[in-house]
């Protein structure tokens, strides 16, 4: 199950895991509905190597701001606090796993 992350949880979160895909996200989106099951899966295959979270941009607009969030959903993936990639709209299965396998067999 992906971590809802807020305002208030980021920083302690990104402080706690070295690597973190945030989908950023809206309830009102369709292709952010469609990804939810890839996003479950991912969390099930890769859960224990990174943290899946999603972030609602109309709840937390101003942290999206910051970030450059333009479009949901889009998909931000984070090694160290940093965001490493960032990819905008509809993602397969696995066109996610690809990408954060990608990062996590990356060595920094």
């Amino acid at each position: 199950m992906a971590i809802t992350m807020t305002d208030d949880n980021w920083s302690a979160i990104m402080k706690e895991r070295d690597t973190v895909l945030v989908d950023f996200d809206s309830p009102y989106c369709g292709p952010c509905r469609a990804a939810a099951p890839a996003l479950e899966q991912l969390d099930r295959e890769l859960g224990d190597r990174v943290a899946v979270a999603k972030m609602n941009v109309d709840e937390h607009p101003s942290l999206a701001g910051r970030l450059g969030i333009m479009g949901v959903p889009t998909f931000v993936l984070f090694r160290g606090g940093q965001p490493v990639n960032k990819t905008v709209g509809f993602r397969s299965k696995d066109e996610l796993i690809g990408t954060v396998r990608a990062w996590l067999d990356n060595p920094r």
